[in-house]
């Protein structure tokens, strides 16, 4: 029997998978915002306008994830086009037709057999692991209980940690119910590609978004990984 998570018009899938990125994104924005301009109120003591120019820094990761989300997606679709064969109902004795995309061939009800690298598995990872990177700035913070700001950033903070727990569960169903292993694997693999690339090595780099702790040595961040 179909269980509701094999059924891709599912509403998690619909409402949450299909547009991950731009829950990603916009969750991350205000409290990578907040945290960073409070961050370098009371860490280093910077003024208004190097507060500012400091969470422009900090927010330029999302404009790389957007890049890596945007240029790994335009993958995965070009290898599925070029290893792809488009099965189609025609009668016999019809010539066949060739298509060269996935598009073409859904627009004759074909069923396009191609290499299909998980674009979950891929998203999924990534952005767990981005928002966990991201939410280690509080370990750093120190706001005043009472204040309206401490509210602000605790319901930014919850938020993003459902949608992980989200991001976590329709990761597991894609690995159930989705794809095959191969493709589920180089999902993953780029996924985690990605955030290596940026938050243990380019990050560190002076030009670069920086981490969201930049005065904490990457050896004493173990606890963002234990929350």
């Amino acid at each position: 029997p179909e269980t509701p998570m094999r059924n891709k018009r599912n509403p998690l899938n619909v409402y949450f998978v299909k547009v991950a990125w731009a829950w990603t994104l916009w969750l991350l924005l205000p409290f990578i915002a907040v945290t960073t301009y409070q961050f370098a109120k009371s860490k280093f003591l910077y003024g208004p306008t190097k507060s500012v120019l400091m969470v422009l820094r900090r927010v330029s990761a999302l404009l790389v994830g957007t890049a890596i989300w945007y240029v790994c997606t335009r993958l995965f679709m070009y290898v599925e086009n070029l290893t792809g064969t488009c099965s189609t109902s025609g009668k016999l004795g019809d010539p066949r037709r060739l298509y060269a995309t996935k598009q073409e061939c859904h627009q004759d009800n074909g069923i396009w057999n191609g290499f299909d690298i998980s674009g979950h598995c891929f998203l999924l990872s990534y952005c767990a692991l981005m928002i966990v990177e991201e939410v280690a700035v509080l370990e750093g913070l120190s706001i005043d209980q009472n204040s309206k700001l401490h509210v602000v950033i605790n319901v930014l903070f919850v938020s993003l940690c459902f949608l992980t727990m989200i991001w976590v569960f329709m990761f597991l169903c894609t690995a159930v119910y989705f794809h095959d292993f191969s493709q589920k694997l180089l999902g993953v693999l780029i996924g985690l590609s990605a955030w290596y690339g940026t938050y243990r090595f380019w990050y560190l780099k002076p030009f670069s978004p920086g981490l969201p702790l930049p005065n904490i040595p990457l050896s004493s961040k173990k606890y963002s990984y234990s929350r």
